[in-house]
């Protein structure tokens, strides 16, 4: 495993459901809580506001990518309703720190949620200070992933080299562009959905680790 990314001088990895197990379900806390905003701006029932969310994910990359295009929302209000939520089902994960401590060259965390939110999930799993860098939506111009541009301006942002880059990731199409891009993928999730720009797929992230360092 070592060999296939003696390469890489910068480590990406997405947030939730990636540096926390599903297991942990925090992010059905921010998926109730999308579904409380979208009833109340746009006036709508539970039902068809759980449609709007799951549509605009699958269409745009994130609910929000849909309100703003089709609503015009104003992403920053809803960010920082959706998540503000309970941090008690996270637990300190020091095997993890000290794997991602260990890897060579520098260590980001790149999230289609807000950044503040990604400094409080780091800090209940014991993360924090680990990494270099910390990006929200909101660094890339509230483009989401799996949209190649906002890799683009992430990558710029960061001065990243792609092509020394690699990529963790629990939502699959989401490393399309990375793949696309020059970087080394790696998808996180409990089970493996083989794709041309998927390299590699772990259900444990801090085993995976340790085998690179």
């Amino acid at each position: 495993m070592k060999p296939h990314f003696s390469h890489v001088e910068t480590w990406i990895f997405d947030l939730d459901n990636t540096l926390y197990p599903p297991r942990m379900r925090l992010f059905d806390q921010i998926e109730v809580r999308m579904t409380e905003w979208v009833m109340r701006e746009l006036g709508v029932e539970r039902a068809e506001a759980d449609r709007l969310r799951h549509a605009y994910w699958a269409e745009y990359g994130t609910t929000l990518a849909g309100l703003m295009e089709v609503h015009g929302v104003d992403p920053h209000g809803y960010l920082h309703e959706v998540h503000d939520i309970s941090f008690d089902v996270l637990t300190p994960d020091a095997a993890l720190g000290a794997h991602v401590a260990a890897l060579p060259g520098r260590r980001i965390v790149y999230t289609n949620g807000s950044a503040p939110y990604a400094e409080r999930v780091l800090q209940a799993r014991g993360l924090d200070g680990l990494f270099d860098a910390v990006y929200g939506v909101e660094h890339a111009e509230f483009r989401p992933k799996p949209e190649r541009r906002a890799f683009e301006t992430i990558l710029a942002l960061g001065g990243i080299d792609p092509a020394r880059a690699a990529m963790f990731e629990d939502d699959p199409r989401n490393l399309a562009a990375p793949h696309a891009m020059g970087m080394r993928t790696v998808h996180v999730a409990p089970e493996p959905e083989p794709q041309p720009h998927i390299h590699h797929h772990t259900d444990d992230l801090t085993e995976f680790l340790s085998r690179l360092v």
